[in-house]
């Protein structure tokens, strides 16, 4: 599904009380793109307000747990579906979804509501943003959050490249970078895609890499959908009532916005050079045990960069962190801004 730059979607008939959120608005960002956010808590709490930003494939509605409880604690959270997600905006160009044109939405998001610095808080996609506006906006970042997701320095070659190189052309970031193929995939039966994806511990992007000998016939991501079966699983991670949330949330964005983030990863990588890999700002990697996508191991090393870091363990966890242990993470980030900012939480 495609749908103009200027489409706009504010009449979804998802039921937001029914998850103990209010309705999202719909404000400008950058560049005149719309994005649907959720503003909770006091606006005046004794530290600084979260900006949670989520990954693929998911929306600000992954974050559902954290609105909810980091705003009864005392904390202002700010949430969105990010640009070409959910409820938000989809511009029509690829280049609309590069990592500048996601920090500067951030960005407009603050300077409209006069906030000075903000807790970056993101998972997967969310955390390389996050990572990206302490580096390239210092001064707006008071603290980062990365859940799942490290810091890492600048890539010594494109990295489309080195994953082409390292794992062929099966790989789904590299077929991703097909336009109109992975939609065409993921949309056939968006059911079955959040039923494969959305699972708890255990459940892999890696299970996507292609198989030594695979040879020719269908991408490993249409072969893994094809044979899935949703059905009385018992990994799976969303109740059906939370199901229909992102059913009738991709029902309306599609996957065109969301994957045109995967096809910047060579620009991205262009427009990184000569950015210094340091992150000043104190910040708290929070790593799931069982995360088969972005490993504990693969913080190792992030001191370098980040030296300011304090790490915390989520036991029995998948990737989707925020969702399969949300009292867990929950807990992990009103310690840590407690420990930090000062926060009278709780």
């Amino acid at each position: 599904m495609e749908l103009p730059p200027d489409a706009t979607r504010t009449d979804t008939p998802i039921n937001w009380a029914a998850h103990g959120l209010n309705p999202p608005r719909r404000e400008p960002a950058a560049n005149g793109v719309m994005l649907s956010v959720w503003d909770e808590g006091p606006q005046d709490g004794p530290s600084p307000p979260l900006v949670l930003l989520h990954g693929f494939p998911e929306a600000g509605f992954s974050w559902r747990h954290q609105i909810r409880a980091l705003s009864a604690a005392g904390l202002r959270v700010i949430a969105m579906d990010q640009r070409g997600y959910g409820l938000s905006d989809s511009p029509g160009r690829v280049e609309d979804f590069d990592i500048a044109a996601l920090c500067a939405d951030v960005i407009a998001l603050l300077d409209a509501r006069g906030i000075a610095q903000a807790v970056m808080v993101g998972h997967d996609w969310g955390g390389l943003v996050a990572w990206a506006l302490a580096t390239r906006h210092p001064d707006r970042v008071a603290g980062v959050i990365a859940l799942n997701t490290p810091y890492t320095k600048h890539a010594p070659a494109d990295p489309i490249s080195l994953y082409r190189k390292r794992f062929g052309p099966d790989h789904y970031i590299v077929f991703f970078q097909q336009p109109g193929q992975a939609e065409a995939v993921l949309e056939a039966d968006l059911a079955r895609t959040f039923g494969f994806y959305l699972r708890r511990a255990g459940a892999s992007l890696g299970e996507l890499a292609p198989a030594p000998g695979a040879g020719s016939g269908p991408p490993p991501l249409a072969r893994m959908l094809a044979a899935f079966e949703p059905h009385g699983r018992t990994d799976t991670l969303l109740s059906p009532q939370e199901l229909a949330v992102y059913l009738a949330l991709y029902g309306r964005s599609g996957f065109r916005g969301p994957v045109n983030w995967y096809r910047n990863f060579t620009r991205n990588w262009q427009l990184s050079a000569g950015i210094a890999d340091h992150v000043a700002q104190p910040a708290l990697m929070i790593m799931a045990e069982h995360d088969g996508v972005l490993p504990p191991s693969a913080t190792m090393g992030m001191e370098k960069y980040v030296p300011d870091l304090d790490r915390h363990l989520i036991a029995n966890c998948g990737h989707w962190t925020q969702q399969e242990q949300p009292e867990a993470v929950n807990s992990a980030i009103l310690a840590w801004i407690a420990r930090r900012f000062g926060s009278r939480t709780g």
